[in-house]
């Protein structure tokens, strides 16, 4: 699986629904216009005596067309703006209840496990986990418009009646629709289709408003209410927008199904899974069926079928049930066991003893990630083909990670004062003393005293996580963190930045948990809309891509001839890169300059964000070697053009 590829393909599947919508527009158009001119005729719109009564009226065309435009426009957009904060609308609309990060209910805390693992082996960030109380069916969800603000969601009954092996086959297959650009194209399903909608629902106002819907048969042509009439022939044509809208929402939603249900295979390796959550769903009396009245809009987002079965197999969100089995299991015979609840244990959740015996604890933890980071400096560009592609090692290495962290720390961090104190532990100055004084000294003046005193509770043990353990962690921290309030994000946010600057250096590792957390959490307090990706020509892209590689360049090396050199060997795998470009001196070289290049950099398409992830790698591994830090900076770079790479590891033997 390509993850260029398919972010291409399903830019070309945005592009072709784009092509559908505007023929769409342009039938109703026709349809609207054709109604409103006959119901013009059937009433005598035309006063002269002889006047031929023709269908073809100009102004009323031009006013039909403008204001059919509009309309559709008006519900697109609207829709467009009210999910352009991200997957938490869409759960939220299907009333989806955020779980805390640090429940105590262990269904719950199961599934967080395995969401925690997933979003570590692919390279996202951990995201929010939404569960809908009221739905007893088995079914799931992501949403949202890039992977930083991807939602998971799953149903009441999914975490009361799968197992853990059949959970993590259902939340593979939504890692599989987050790493392949589904989200994108489904969000922009649901406002297409609300724009066409919203004609039937005027035609139904128009219908109440005028009166009986038969009010026209019984009126003289001359002197009658049209109102009626013209309702319920915008509502027959909204209506029948809507039939072919869905046609393309399932024709598109069949086939993301079945490759999502491909892909959980190759990245858990074990078909028994995804398989037992199919065949659970055939065998429960409420299926995979969405009770909420939100259900229909949001039809092709879900792991199963959320509706009743279609009269119309063309209609189907969602291949048969059987076909999707057998796909995956070609002995199935059909048939369907009866589905009970099951009972979960505390051994499913993530247990350091446990992994520490299976897999030979931190220790081969820390061995992978020295040998990944080894590999990756051999061949670094290599490494870029591991954008979007999990196997079973990187979700091996994921589960051996967390459960590799001090058990204080894994306590602490689903907390959100925990996640705070984590933050300020991992970026106390380990090596200078008078420094390190210095930030605690500003923690104990300014921070907030609770988180001040946890941080002080807990930095031994922070200290204890190992280098390969420290991105992983503060990712851990996200889905905490994202429930401060507006005010607590601003002071935390000048808390971290304060806590970097303090020796008047910035290092990988802060500069990674700077675009993590500051530029994810405090900078995007006021939601913006969705980031799309633009056309852009390669010379206007220049001064991003020099910023982006003299960046890395000069803060990979303070000898200046390396720094020159690890630019040229970025630059060369930049596409059409003129031989002007010079590296740029150091002081040009900030956070700021920097999070502007990324900003733009992560909207263009993905033939050029492919060559671009090259450079840096080309750039980082240019002398040879890399550590631990160097290729988890590598990943930050991924994730902020939104690209997740797993993480760089060598597990092949180990586990």
């Amino acid at each position: 699986m390509d993850f260029f590829e398919h972010q291409a393909r399903a830019r070309r599947k945005t592009f072709q629904l784009v092509v559908y919508f505007l023929a769409a527009v342009v039938c109703i158009i026709v349809a609207v216009y054709v109604a409103i001119a006959g119901v013009f005729v059937y009433y005598g719109g035309w006063s002269e005596p002889g006047a031929a009564k023709s269908l073809w009226l100009p102004d009323v065309f031009l006013v039909v067309s403008a204001a059919t435009l509009v309309v559709i426009s008006a519900g697109t957009g609207y829709k467009t703006l009210a999910l352009s904060g991200g997957g938490e609308t869409v759960a939220r609309t299907l009333g989806g209840r955020q779980v805390n990060p640090n429940t105590r209910d262990l269904p719950e805390r199961v599934l967080l496990n395995v969401v925690e693992e997933m979003a570590i082996a692919s390279g996202t960030p951990v995201p929010p986990v939404y569960v809908m109380d009221n739905e007893r069916s088995i079914n799931a969800f992501a949403a949202g418009t890039t992977p930083q603000n991807a939602v998971i969601g799953v149903t009441r009954g999914t975490i009361e009646t799968l197992k853990r092996d059949e959970l993590q086959g259902v939340i593979a297959h939504e890692f599989s629709h987050i790493l392949n650009g589904d989200m994108r194209l489904n969000i922009r399903l649901i406002a297409i289709l609300n724009g066409i909608l919203l004609i039937a629902t005027i035609g139904y106002i128009l219908m109440r408003t005028g009166g009986s819907s038969r009010s026209y048969f019984s009126s003289s042509k001359k002197g009658g209410n049209p109102l009626p009439l013209v309702g319920l022939l915008l509502y027959i044509i909204g209506y029948v927008g809507v039939f072919f809208g869905h046609l393309i929402k399932s024709a598109v939603s069949r086939q993301r199904e079945f490759l999502a249900d491909a892909s959980a295979v190759q990245f858990t390796r074990y078909p028994e899974g995804i398989a037992g959550a199919l065949k659970k769903i055939g065998g429960l009396a409420e299926g995979s069926r969405i009770r909420s009245e939100h259900a229909e809009e949001a039809s092709h987002m879900y792991f199963g079928n959320g509706l009743r079965q279609p009269l119309f197999e063309l209609l189907a969100t969602h291949p048969p049930l059987a076909e999707r089995v057998r796909r995956i299991d070609p002995r199935f015979d059909g048939k369907f066991p009866r589905t009970a609840p099951v009972v979960h244990s505390a051994d499913e959740l993530v247990d350091p003893q446990r992994l520490a015996a299976r897999l030979g604890a931190g220790e081969n933890v820390h061995a992978a990630a020295v040998a990944g980071a080894s590999a990756f400096a051999r061949h670094p560009i290599a490494a870029v083909e591991k954008v979007g592609r999990i196997d079973t090692e990187h979700v091996a290495y994921a589960s051996a990670l967390v459960g590799d962290l001090p058990l204080e720390v894994a306590s602490t961090v689903r907390d959100p004062l925990g996640a705070v104190a984590v933050v300020y532990a991992l970026l106390l100055n380990a090596d200078d003393a008078e420094i390190r004084r210095a930030q605690l000294a500003y923690l104990a003046d300014t921070a907030d005293q609770r988180a001040n005193a946890e941080t002080l509770r807990i930095v031994a043990f922070v200290g204890q996580v190992r280098p390969e353990s420290r991105l992983p962690l503060v990712a851990m921290t996200l889905p905490a963190l994202k429930s401060l309030s507006q005010r607590q994000r601003k002071a935390f946010g000048d808390d971290v930045l304060y806590l970097m600057k303090a020796d008047n250096r910035v290092s990988l590792f802060e500069y990674a948990v700077h675009r993590l957390i500051v530029t994810r959490l405090v900078d995007r307090l006021a939601h913006r809309p969705p980031r799309s990706a633009q056309p852009q020509t390669v010379a206007r892209l220049v001064p991003a891509m020099t910023q982006l590689v003299s960046t890395l360049a000069q803060w990979g090396s303070t000898d200046d001839a390396l720094a020159r050199r690890a630019f040229e060997e970025g630059v060369r795998m930049l596409p059409g890169t003129p031989g002007r470009i010079a590296l740029l001196s150091r002081d040009k070289c900030d956070l700021r300059t920097l999070d502007t290049a990324l900003d733009q950099l992560a909207v263009v398409g993905p033939e050029i964000k492919k060559p671009i992830l090259q450079a840096c790698a080309a750039c980082i591994a240019a002398d040879g070697k890399a550590t631990v830090e160097e290729a988890e900076i590598m990943r930050v770079i991924a994730d902020a053009l939104d690209c997740p790479m797993p993480p760089l590891v060598e597990l092949r033997g180990v586990a």
